[in-house]
């Protein structure tokens, strides 16, 4: 039996950073809002990704510490990794925040239906959940369904010996021998956290380098750090066949290699982090004008689709695959809806972080794609090595890279390897958005002793002012 249930004025299909906030901005302007979730609230960012890939990441960052504790003048034993309690603390900073979620939909008045939807006729859709079949009505509809891992021939996940992101995050043991399929800010983040815990790490990349989408002397900086850790890099290569003999815990894998590198690998677990696929599946998207490409739902510039009152976000809508980059999409695509005037997302505004050890962090085009653009641009580098905060903290590996266009001082792109720059990339995202020029970052004063002036002294090394180098 179908239950109609009342009219909305939006309806949101998922519960992740995109979709929620959305909601959210929705409740604000006095919209109502019924919000309708599969799984669990926060999405694969809040339960099965950003958040507890970065709980784990912290206790490898711990463990590193007590183990060079002597340095600091700190005595201690020799540290022991608990992989079972370092899984709990993720799972529980995921189920806290997982409740926070739970609590702002409560706060904001918005309906929450747990279950499946697909488009069901202009301004209807049809849930099926746990309580049986629904039909609800609402004059928009956002489609905020995510993405989930893009799986390889002969490498679907099994919970023993193929992993993607999900069993990477609850393992029951620390494998011997890891092979990590793919380079990007996923692999590499998993590779860093095994590495620290004992495991023999290999990556296998096709293209070029490593972090393939950042700033080449950031990869490069990134790679040396990796090796010098004892992890093994093939990148320019590309898996040729792949084998495995036993079971279980017992299992093994032989992984052939072609193009630059041609060798033979082997693995107890292989985990696969070769990009992502849009979730369109099921969406009742085939009797609509909304158009999908490569997996991903096409929109415009505020999220609206080909089919009039439906609108994508996040993951689903495309790239660049950050959990911010989805809620600003929601506020921006809710705000046009209720006959604001947001600005449009700017992608090259938009700064990707990654959690590896050493952290990433960058905003705008890297050098090769400034040059590539035809920029005549000026080029600032400046190390951690000589910053007397990064010294006392015993962290000075990395830099800050900023590049500018040479006519008119706009800051094109800015790129940052080192201890904690994750925290420190949205000053230069903040001097984007504000179309800050060369003059305006030279003027600005940055405290001392922080990381931080390694930033300032980047900008100056462009126009050849650097004052401590």
């Amino acid at each position: 039996m179908t239950t109609t249930l009342a009219d909305y004025d939006l309806a949101v299909v998922g519960g992740g950073p995109g979709g929620y906030v959305a909601a959210i901005r929705a409740a604000q302007l006095g919209m109502k809002t019924v919000l309708v979730e599969k799984a669990q609230l926060g999405g694969v960012c809040l339960n099965w990704g950003c958040i507890p890939t970065k709980a784990l990441l912290r206790s490898a960052d711990v463990l590193r510490l007590v183990r060079e504790a002597s340095r600091f003048g700190v005595l201690v034993g020799q540290p022991t990794a608990d992989l079972q309690a370092m899984v709990a603390r993720s799972r529980a900073v995921a189920a806290q925040l997982n409740k926070g979620v739970d609590y702002l939909m409560k706060k904001n008045k918005i309906t929450v239906l747990h279950g499946t939807a697909r488009l069901d006729g202009p301004g209807h859709l049809a849930v099926q959940g746990a309580q049986g079949a629904s039909r609800l009505a609402a004059r928009h509809i956002i489609l905020a369904t995510g993405a989930r891992a893009r799986q390889l021939p002969g490498l679907q996940p099994d919970g023993e010996s193929v992993w993607s992101y999900r069993e990477a995050l609850v393992p029951v043991r620390v494998p011997r021998r890891l092979l990590v399929i793919g380079a990007g800010a996923i692999g590499i983040e998993f590779a860093s956290f095994y590495r620290a815990l004992g495991a023999e790490v290999s990556v296998v990349e096709t293209a070029d380098r490593i972090l393939p989408v950042e700033d080449e002397d950031v990869s490069a900086h990134v790679a040396e750090s990796l090796r010098k850790e004892g992890m093994r890099l093939y990148t320019g290569a590309r898996i040729a066949a792949t084998s495995r003999r036993g079971a279980g815990a017992q299992t093994e894998w032989q992984v052939s290699l072609e193009g630059r590198h041609q060798d033979s690998l082997v693995a107890d677990v292989v985990l696969v982090a070769a990009g992502i696929v849009g979730n369109v599946e099921d969406l009742g998207l085939e009797g609509s004008a909304v158009r999908v490409e490569r997996s991903h739902i096409v929109t415009d510039a505020f999220g609206a689709t080909g089919e009039p009152g439906v609108y994508a976000i996040g993951d689903v809508a495309g790239p660049p695959w950050l959990a911010h980059k989805a809620s600003h999409e929601g506020v921006a695509c809710v705000e046009k809806i209720a006959g604001l005037n947001p600005h449009a997302l700017d992608p090259n505004n938009i700064a990707a972080c990654t959690y590896s050890h050493p952290q990433v962090a960058s905003v705008g085009m890297t050098e090769a794609a400034a040059r590539q653009a035809g920029r005549s641009i000026r080029v600032g580098k400046f190390p951690f090595s000589v910053n007397g905060k990064a010294i006392a903290l015993g962290a000075t590996g990395g830099f800050a890279k900023v590049v500018f266009d040479a006519a008119s001082g706009e800051l094109l792109g800015a790129h940052m390897v080192g201890e904690e720059v994750t925290e420190m990339i949205q000053g230069y995202a903040v001097a984007r958005e504000l179309e800050s020029t060369e003059a305006e970052l030279m003027s600005t004063i940055f405290p001392h002793p922080t990381q931080s002036e390694v930033m300032h002294e980047a900008v100056l090394a462009a126009y050849q002012r650097a004052l401590h180098i």
